[in-house]
């Protein structure tokens, strides 16, 4: 029977959970994820997990933040001050906004905090620091 190696196009069926168990995203009642292996289409512990598979198996991959979406970074919370934002301007804490960075790239980011004089801005990943777990079933290798 094939199983996954690098290279190999495939379809998955996955629920992805927080360490607490709460469950952020799944693929269950939907379409499969397809992707191919090792072409960093996906984060890296979840490419990983999947090699050796065998079409109809499943299994349980717990991944830590820094082979997820990676660890929080300190140096990517930033401070934005009102006046240069528009005046009408002001997102309730834990939305997330779209900004353009000084080199012209947008970048999304999260308000974390908020004073009369500035935002707090976190451009993190919103799962930066989490270790993860993923409940994968291999449908098919292509």
């Amino acid at each position: 029977m094939a199983t996954v190696k690098e290279g190999d196009r495939i379809k998955v069926h996955y629920t992805g959970k927080l360490e607490d168990g709460t469950v952020f995203d799944s693929s269950r009642d939907g379409t499969p994820l397809e992707f191919t292996v090792g072409k960093a289409e996906l984060i890296k512990g979840f490419d990983r997990g999947v090699i050796g598979m065998s079409a109809g198996e499943s299994k349980t991959v717990k991944i830590p933040a820094e082979d997820a979406y990676g660890l929080h970074s300190k140096e990517r919370v930033f401070e934005f001050n009102r006046n240069r934002a528009p005046q009408d301007f002001d997102p309730p804490i834990g939305q997330q906004v779209h900004m353009q960075r000084a080199d012209g790239q947008m970048v999304v980011v999260t308000v974390i905090g908020k004073s009369d004089t500035s935002f707090t801005m976190d451009s993190n990943h919103p799962m930066a620091g989490k270790n993860l777990t993923f409940d994968i079933t291999l449908v098919e290798i292509e």
